[in-house]
């Protein structure tokens, strides 16, 4: 199977009609994608799985379903088995082992996009442009702050990539500027 972006994005938005899940698998998808560059690794295979890894959760967030049904979706539809798998284990729901780059770098960036972009939608400008890494680690310390992130998935993330979190942070939200018009967070006119 030649894997398309497009076809991968109509796909997301044919199982969640909630745009705010679409821009979240947007963000993970480039973070992945930026990781894929790093690594030497196919970036449309990377990008397309980041993108879908939640193409299950409007309609199964259950922690017993939530990975497992998308996992069985994409392997319906004949995707990869890296891809499948990463699906599938990009929460700890499952107690699947994340023993390959794939699935470790679905993981780590999941929950640091959410957050990324929540501590750039209460910016002034409501931009990525100018967010520093040390105001996104501020946020991360308000457990007030974007409670349903979870910021120990963050902390484990880097820690299975083996980066700094700092430096992966700043490295997510380089990302994330890259589609910044597509998560609406190109910015604001002053």
């Amino acid at each position: 199977m030649r894997l398309q972006y497009d076809e991968a994005l109509a796909l997301l938005r044919a199982h969640n009609t909630n745009e705010s899940l679409v821009r979240h698998g947007i963000a993970v998808g480039a973070a992945v994608a930026a990781y894929a560059r790093a690594f030497g690794e196919d970036e449309i295979k990377w990008r397309v799985t980041g993108l879908l890894h939640d193409v299950d959760y409007e309609r199964h967030p259950t922690v017993e379903e939530h990975g497992k049904i998308g996992a069985e979706w994409l392997r319906a539809l004949g995707y990869p088995d890296d891809v499948v798998y990463a699906v599938h284990a990009h929460n700890d729901y499952h107690g699947l082992p994340r023993e390959d780059w794939l699935s470790r770098t679905v993981f780590a960036c999941d929950e640091l996009a959410g957050l990324i972009t929540a501590a750039a939608l209460v910016r002034p400008n409501k931009s990525l442009t100018g967010l520093e890494a040390s105001s996104v680690r501020k946020k991360m310390k308000d457990k007030a702050f974007a409670r349903g992130v979870n910021r120990d998935d963050i902390l484990k993330g880097a820690q299975e990539l083996g980066v700094d979190l700092n430096d992966h942070i700043a490295f997510e939200i380089t990302a994330l500027q890259s589609v910044a018009a597509e998560l609406g967070l190109a910015g604001t006119e002053a």
